[in-house]
């Protein structure tokens, strides 16, 4: 079976691309810095793939940390980023270092151990202020934050070396991702945990702007089927290329909410009286997003089996039994 190394597979989409690989078999090691991962989402695994999954502590800013990570590995999954808009605004040359220099270390290093492909977490933020919808890939516009410029030239940079020194690459753009594990701590929790824990405890989500902005929201089981695509296909027109990685569905923040109110009151009825709160617009935000998924349908094959409805009662199931303050 392959040698799969998962960058950031301690953080939320990386901790259930390694259970479900481990799960098919393969042998999977997870090289992470904890800065934004948790050790309670790989532990479990740890203790029941003892033979198939390997823990390196390790930051993909120092060159010979990638280099040890990607020793007899046949396959890269790179999830290893600082994500969040905001944090990005904040503080762009931390941003820059991990997500720039750290993922270029991550190529150089991919290269030189002779990886078959490489394939990486890119981002909707790519879009920028483009106006079309849905979003096809080959149509951009100008980055809105300092994340979005590193996500698009983690792009650029994964071309270049396809281009230069034959290292195969699939970037996977994905749409505001949530599921089981996404964290609703801290100062730069996604949307939905963040709702879904205010929820439970009888406070007011506060929506930026009049929340008619809308996101193509992606449930992580599509995510973690659009990576193990792109690792496995032999189609020779589907490497070193871009994908929307979605469902190709839009939802405002307003149709959101609702849907959440609605599905947690099954479990609490005192919810479906919360009231909800709209603040002000957040620097940076598109205002629009909806992904084409047809590139991804013809070339690699891709059927998404979770609409956001699907998927946000699974992930309010998983919130139900194990979030705790």
């Amino acid at each position: 079976m392959s040698n799969i190394l998962i960058t950031g597979g301690a953080g939320f989409i990386g901790s259930n691309l390694c259970e479900a690989l481990l799960k098919d078999g393969y042998n999977v090691r997870c090289l992470d810095n904890f800065a934004t991962g948790k050790m309670e989402n790989i532990q479990p695994l740890l203790a029941e793939y003892p033979d198939s999954f390997e823990l390196q502590t390790g930051d993909i800013r120092r060159p010979e940390d990638c280099r040890k990570g990607v020793e007899g590995v046949d396959y890269v999954l790179h999830q290893a980023a600082l994500g969040s808009v905001p944090r990005s605004i904040n503080d762009p040359a931390t941003t820059n270092e991990v997500n720039i220099s750290g993922f270029l270390n991550m190529l150089i290093a991919s290269r030189d151990a002779g990886v078959k492909r490489f394939i990486f977490a890119a981002s909707s933020s790519t879009y920028g202020d483009s106006q079309s919808l849905p979003k096809v890939e080959e149509v951009i516009g100008k980055p809105l934050s300092p994340y979005a410029i590193t996500k698009y030239v983690n792009e650029l940079y994964a071309d270049v070396f396809a281009r230069t020194y034959g290292l195969e690459y699939i970037g996977l753009r994905y749409f505001n991702v949530f599921g089981r594990r996404q964290d609703p701590n801290g100062a730069y929790a996604a949307a939905i945990p963040l709702f879904v824990k205010k929820f439970m405890n009888h406070e007011s989500p506060t929506i930026n702007g009049d929340g008619e902005n809308s996101r193509d929201f992606t449930y992580i089981d599509n995510v973690v089927l659009m990576n193990k695509l792109a690792m496995t296909t032999t189609n020779p027109e589907a490497v070193n290329q871009i994908y929307n990685t979605a469902f190709g569905d839009r939802t405002t923040l307003t149709q959101l909410v609702t849907m959440l109110k609605d599905i947690l009151s099954g479990y609490d009825p005192e919810i479906a009286d919360v009231a909800i709160t709209y603040g002000p617009e957040r620097k940076g935000d598109i205002p629009h997003s909806l992904a084409s998924i047809e590139k991804a349908k013809q070339l690699l094959g891709y059927n998404p089996q979770f609409s956001m409805q699907e998927g946000l009662k699974e992930a309010v199931k998983w919130y139900y039994t194990n979030l705790t303050d």
